[in-house]
């Protein structure tokens, strides 16, 4: 035993005292040495006789440039470590955070638990089960507490609900309950476009405190002959979005407002959604104004107000494709892939057609804050620039007017045999059309065309003129793109066809395209 002790001492000796403490004793005595400056004075003053003045300088910038290796070797070794405590810090910092995140995921996931029970007592609230099922009675008569033979929810032979139990469209089939009684009001059919237009300027002036320059008003309804998009434009406060409001009080049928918003993507903003989770339909206050239409002859308006706030491209274009079809039959879009019986009356295979009755008004304001409208949007819309305010007037207090969608387009009908755009005009716009093509490498397409043939016999039944119906769409509708063009290299080009409309149409005729193409030269 003792022979393992004195083994282990010596053993122990050798390593810690003989080996760690000389390493450390020897550093220790290492750093004094380095800063033992009595040490280097007396070197100094034994060679200082023997190395002269010149050995002296010289030795001296030695002494510095080790001092100044030293300094640096030190430096070094700070940054160094400096260094690795900030990594260090950040490591930490990481770690920290991903501790935190962890735990909030936790907790998130507890929520989401939370969140899922109460949407689970909501969706037995909502009418999953018979016997606490709100829509039953609305929908087939039933009790929403009992069965018909009167046994509870448990004791039916109903005691499990199923899809077709219900209605998944609550606010459309509100609507179908509500039409049951509907009694159409009696139309005037005696109105004419002209009388249209002073019935409803006096009526906003005398009843809204609103006041619109006739041409505006001949402008709007005209619109309503060639497209359902209306884009009304301008600068802020001229009256874009009252405009469409007040023409719907004056319809006695008020115009559905759309507050566009910046996260408007795709065609659920107007329509809805279905949930698959609640097996409902989330209906949008559009489509129930939609599906309401479908049962009146009434005039209705949706307003699309801010409407380039979100690109009109991503949330209007299936809008605007189906529009675009030439049979109104297609002017269908689908909801749901499937059918239930409890379905809304006017749904088909789980489509609904698009009522024939209804205009979409969209208010621009053209600023950094909104989007540019596409040439695929103007194409198919009636743009009409509101820049001024109108001026007061006396009005004489006017009543509503009860119209009828069908009394307003034979109307526009009966424009297009009386007003047809004259074989002179037309041939001026093909020869137009022609000079623009050469000269700006741009055409008017078969669609501004027909557009045209529509709206001009329409604006010249509203008390307008022919001449100033073309310089509107000819402005609004083909040199509107110069604006896409590089101004500087058509400058002189733009004088030409001014000086063109002047000799073909009169200097008196088109003063809206040669003022548009006025300022267009003023901006280069």
């Amino acid at each position: 035993m003792s022979g393992i002790l004195q083994f282990l001492n010596e053993f122990l000796n050798q390593l810690f005292v003989n080996g760690f403490w000389r390493i450390i004793k020897g550093i220790g005595l290492g750093i004094a040495n380095i800063f033992n400056v009595p040490k280097y004075v007396q070197i100094f003053r034994a060679y200082a006789g023997q190395l002269g003045v010149g050995g002296i300088i010289l030795g001296a910038l030695c002494v510095l440039l080790v001092l100044a290796i030293l300094a640096g070797i030190i430096f070094l070794v700070v940054l160094l470590i400096r260094k690795y405590a900030r990594f260090r810090k950040t490591v930490v910092n990481q770690e920290e955070l991903l501790n935190e995140v962890a735990t909030l995921n936790r907790e998130v996931m507890k929520l989401s638990i939370e969140k899922d029970k109460i949407l689970a007592m909501k969706v037995s609230q909502l009418g999953l089960r018979p016997g606490e099922n709100p829509y039953l009675e609305a929908v087939d008569g039933t009790s929403a507490a009992t069965t018909e033979g009167g046994e509870g929810e448990e004791g039916g032979e109903n005691a499990a609900a199923t899809d077709e139990d219900y209605s998944r469209f609550y606010k459309l089939t509100q609507v179908d309950l509500a039409m049951q009684d509907y009694v159409p009001p009696v139309y005037n059919n005696d109105i004419t476009l002209p009388g249209i237009v002073d019935m409803y300027r006096n009526f906003a002036a005398s009843r809204m405190g609103l006041y619109y320059e006739p041409k505006t008003l001949r402008l709007f309804l005209a619109a309503f002959a060639s497209t359902r998009l209306i884009i009304l434009q301008g600068i802020s406060g001229t009256g874009k979005t009252s405009l469409p409001y007040s023409f719907g009080k004056f319809l006695q049928n008020d115009a559905c407002i759309a507050s566009v918003q910046p996260s408007w993507r795709d065609r659920t903003e107007l329509f809805g959604y279905f949930n698959e989770f609640t097996k409902r339909f989330s209906e949008t206050e559009v489509l129930k104004k939609m599906y309401e239409a479908t049962y009146k002859e009434d005039i209705f308006l949706t307003i699309l107000d801010e409407m380039n706030i979100a690109r009109v491209e991503y949330y209007f274009a299936e809008m605007l494709s189906i529009l675009e079809m030439p049979s109104r039959d297609e002017w269908i879009v689908s909801l749901v892939p499937s059918v239930w019986p409890t379905d809304p009356k006017h749904l088909f295979d789980g489509k609904l057609k698009l009522p024939e009755n209804m205009w979409y008004i969209g208010t621009i304001n053209n600023d950094d804050s909104t989007f540019a409208v596409t040439d695929k949007v103007y194409d198919r819309a009636i743009p009409i620039d509101i820049n001024t305010k109108g001026k007061f007037f006396e009005a004489p207090w006017t009543d509503n007017l009860t119209l009828s969608y069908k009394h307003l387009e034979a109307m526009f009908d009966e424009c297009k045999e009386k007003y047809k755009v004259s074989e002179e005009s037309l041939r001026k716009l093909a020869e137009l059309d022609d000079y623009v093509i050469e000269h700006f490498r741009l055409a008017f397409g078969n669609r501004i065309v027909k557009q045209l043939q529509d709206f001009v016999p329409a604006y010249v039944g509203c008390g307008g003129t022919e001449i100033d119906g073309l310089d509107f769409v000819l402005c609004h509708k083909i040199l509107r793109k110069f604006e896409s063009l590089n101004l500087s290299f058509i400058r002189d080009e733009i004088s030409g066809l001014i000086t063109y409309l002047n000799k073909h149409f009169g200097k008196s005729n088109m003063n809206e395209s040669k003022e548009y193409l006025e300022r267009l030269q003023r901006m280069i």
